[in-house]
């Protein structure tokens, strides 16, 4: 079972001031492509992860890009089902490289990391969309995703109590201190 430990091992758990995909900042990041590069790693948190969606019987794995694609591949692997990823065009996820889903199929959304769960929404959404039944989300981290965030079951392999803050209240920002921007999709205006 994936553990923070296997994130310090690898070096994924960061410190510092970060500003998050979903626009909130932290003191901590995980990189879960650090965690990914390892093959080994990534499927055993595929398998685990699977494992905890495998009675949604999924006939589908749909993740966002860039950060849910490793993962997404591993669970769909470990399932036995078809492994495909939204992109963002014109701002919102869409499925694209001939990329679909029949309708009703069952599709679990899968990505690396549970903020707010925004990214994760809108790609259901584009599965909805596509006219595909969306019937769980799963992540490897969940940072603290607030209480029914989705309507659907949900699952993750580790939970890290991690603050988060809007910029306006951020206590770094407050003492100046630059921030990096690791994630997948670029913030708007950073000041780091």
């Amino acid at each position: 079972m994936v553990t923070i430990d296997d994130f310090t091992e690898v070096g994924a758990l960061l410190t510092g001031h970060f500003r998050l995909s979903s626009g909130l900042h932290s003191d901590r990041y995980l990189q879960c492509a650090r965690l990914l590069m390892w093959p080994e790693r990534a499927e055993q948190a595929g398998r685990d992860l699977a494992a905890k969606l495998a009675s949604l019987s999924p006939q589908a794995v749909v993740s966002p890009a860039i950060g849910g694609i490793v993962i997404g591949h591993e669970v769909a692997r470990a399932l036995g089902v078809r492994a495909l990823f939204a992109e963002r065009r014109d701002g919102s996820f869409v499925l694209r490289r001939g990329f679909a889903v029949s309708p009703g199929e069952r599709v679990v959304v899968v990505e690396d990391v549970f903020t707010t769960g925004g990214s994760t929404r809108e790609v259901c959404e584009a599965v909805e969309f596509a006219g595909g039944a969306v019937v769980g989300v799963g992540s490897i981290v969940d940072r603290g995703l607030p209480a029914g965030a989705f309507s659907v079951p949900t699952s993750s392999l580790l939970f890290l109590d991690v603050p988060a803050w809007p910029e306006t209240v951020c206590p770094l920002c407050a003492r100046g201190v630059p921030f990096d921007v690791p994630g997948s999709r670029p913030a708007a205006n950073p000041r780091g």
